[in-house]
């Protein structure tokens, strides 16, 4: 800017010259100095103004659509915040096919100390004693008067619990609101629901965490604040689920078994109705994993999907069918079974030395005949043998919704020869899953399409690949009622449903190698009703033996063939299906004219 001089040299002269006074000039030039000094201040001061006027008016035009906002919306509580890490502690429900609750979330309360806060923590530590008989009296004695500043004492009260130690009054006794998991049908269905822990925890809330079965399967879902209020919909059925437990519980005791399992699917969606293993546990109490002995052997071990078993002559059906879809055989072809048959330097033998003789391919099946299967085998071939059990499933772990499935591979040979062909094709040298078993007879009962298990509900079938023909699987099905109807599996009748099945005795290998001589897994595959299949029941007993006559009896067909009749007898109304009389055969009347 430039700056103009108040007495300016030249007006000064000329201002003398005309005998003018020279300080007017400079009065002049002051006054007009002062009147720009002003015009500029006052613009300058009416554009801040105009900048504060149109900041006043966005923020009144903000605070007015807020509280619009709030004033067209549903009233809500506010919830206070705590500064620091948020621990996600909320947990969707878990609800069976029909809408039951299967696993949901109650409030509850953690108890901790402040031993440095406590008036009487003698006192605290006897009340405390006698409030909780598993705690040490002395030892919270010893706490409560050291140098430590914070002690858990319980995770989890019961309303109960909690006023007994509110009655204390001690006030570095406090109290922290938090959410644990119940499973309000306690036992039921323990090994699908799995259990929980809790994971981050602070003294107001805890993160609940599966730590098995669907709670761990799905632990990033059920955590998901988006999908809190969505409950997980399961495929079980609660009512049949509790039915099929306790039938199988009673079986288990009165064929005085170790141990069961038992698995009921749909034969089109794959979905799973009831999984149960037994021995079981409550889940609410879940207990701690054992670190010695067999895995088996405690009550967290999933006989249905973990236990590998040689599944015995429940897979004669699947030698038979292979062979019929290639075109090698038909149902009526005859297989010579007299022995001898040795393989790869190995004799293969029948159940008590049986000579069956000549064998058509359905009576193979009916009479479980392990010379029949294994040549049934040996014209498949080993390396087409394994690509159709491969695209059965066999070969790979269960894709069920389970953690524990997962991790349970089946047990294939190394070298798969004619020898193992042969006798795989009657359920030895190859250890599968119940599941992987249902999964198959499904395949079969639905016309040859392959099912994947799943625990999830569905309300459409899964389109899978073809693995036989729908002719090839209607054979397959009418073979397994005739062994209900005239073979092994006579026990399994259930009076107008019409069962279609097949037994497996299978000895139980020893941890060092070979087999007992006195111990079996029996295993009885259904499929019902045969003339319409809707479901597949597997059912397997951990060394069972009946022994209501004089000699011991250890087959499936006096163990696991009646406890499943019994199981089907039970939720086949559950599960809707109408009985249906199949008509009798007329006796003692000669049709004379027509």
């Amino acid at each position: 800017m430039i700056r103009t001089p108040l007495r300016p040299l030249a007006r000064i002269i000329q201002a003398r010259a005309r005998g003018e006074n020279p300080d007017a000039i400079e009065r002049e030039n002051l006054r007009l100095r002062h009147e720009e000094m002003h015009d500029r201040d006052r613009s300058r001061a009416e554009g801040r103004l105009l900048v504060l006027g149109a900041m006043f008016f966005c923020a009144f035009t903000l605070i007015g659509f807020r509280m619009g906002a709030l004033a067209s919306s549903e009233p809500a509580e506010p919830r206070a915040s705590a500064a620091g890490a948020t621990i996600l502690a909320g947990r969707a429900d878990i609800v069976d096919r029909n809408g039951r609750i299967l696993a949901t979330n109650i409030e509850t309360h953690a108890l901790y100390a402040h031993p440095h806060q406590m008036i009487d923590p003698q006192r605290a530590a006897r009340e405390l004693a006698q409030i909780f008989p598993d705690l040490d009296a002395a030892r919270l004695e010893r706490d409560f008067t050291g140098s430590r500043k914070f002690l858990w004492i319980k995770k989890r009260l019961s309303p109960e619990q909690q006023q007994a130690v509110m009655d204390i009054g001690d006030p570095g006794l406090l109290l922290g609101a938090r959410e644990m998991r119940l499973y309000p049908n306690g036992r039921i269905a323990a090994h699908v629901m799995g259990g929980y822990g809790f994971g981050e925890e602070g003294v107001a809330s805890a993160e609940v965490i599966g730590v098995a079965g669907v709670e761990r399967k799905f632990d990033s879902r059920l955590r998901d604040p988006a999908q809190s209020d969505k409950p997980l919909v399961l495929s079980l059925d609660l009512g049949v689920q509790a039915a099929v437990e306790r039938v199988l519980h009673g079986g288990m005791k009165l064929m005085n078994a170790k141990g069961a399992a038992a698995v009921l699917m749909d034969v089109k969606t794959g979905e799973v109705i009831s999984l149960v293993s037994l021995p079981d546990f409550d889940p609410n109490d879940r207990p701690t994993p054992a670190l010695k002995g067999h895995p088996a052997d405690s009550p967290l071990f999933n006989r249905a999907a973990q236990g590998l078993y040689e599944l015995g002559s429940t897979f004669k059906i699947f030698a038979a069918a292979q062979a019929i879809d290639l075109g090698l055989v038909n149902a009526r072809t005859e297989i010579n079974t007299a022995p001898p048959l040795k393989v790869g330097g190995y004799t293969i033998g029948e159940f008590h030395n049986k000579n069956y003789g000549k064998l058509s391919v359905e009576q193979i099946i009916v009479k479980s005949s392990n010379r029949g299967s294994g040549k049934l085998a040996l014209a498949i071939g080993h390396l087409r043998q394994r690509e159709f059990l491969k695209s059965l499933g066999f070969l790979e772990p269960s894709p069920v919704e389970l953690s524990e499935a997962s991790g349970s591979n089946p047990l294939i040979p190394a070298r798969w020869t004619e020898l193992s062909s042969v006798t795989i094709s009657y359920g030895h040298g190859l250890s599968s899953t119940p599941l992987h078993l249902a999964a198959g007879y499904a395949t079969i009962a639905n016309g040859g399409i392959r099912v994947r298990p799943t625990l999830i509900k569905r309300d459409t079938p899964l389109k899978g690949a073809q693995v036989m023909s729908k002719s090839t699987a209607r054979i397959a099905t009418q073979m397994l009622r005739k062994v209900v109807t005239e073979g092994t599996a006579s026990f399994g009748e259930v009076e107008g449903y019409q069962v279609a099945g097949k037994t497996g005795t299978a000895d139980k290998p020893k941890p060092s190698g070979g087999y007992y001589e006195d111990k079996v897994i029996n295993t009885f595959a259904a499929i019902f009703p045969a003339n319409d299949p809707k479901y597949v029941l597997v059912l397997t007993l951990d060394e069972p033996v009946e022994t209501s006559g004089r000699q011991p009896r250890r087959t499936a067909g006096w163990t696991s063939v009646p406890v499943a009749a019994e199981v089907i007898r039970r939720v086949a109304p559950l599960l809707g299906l109408r009985p249906q009389i199949e008509p009798a055969k007329l006796t003692g009347i000669t049709l004379t004219s027509q």
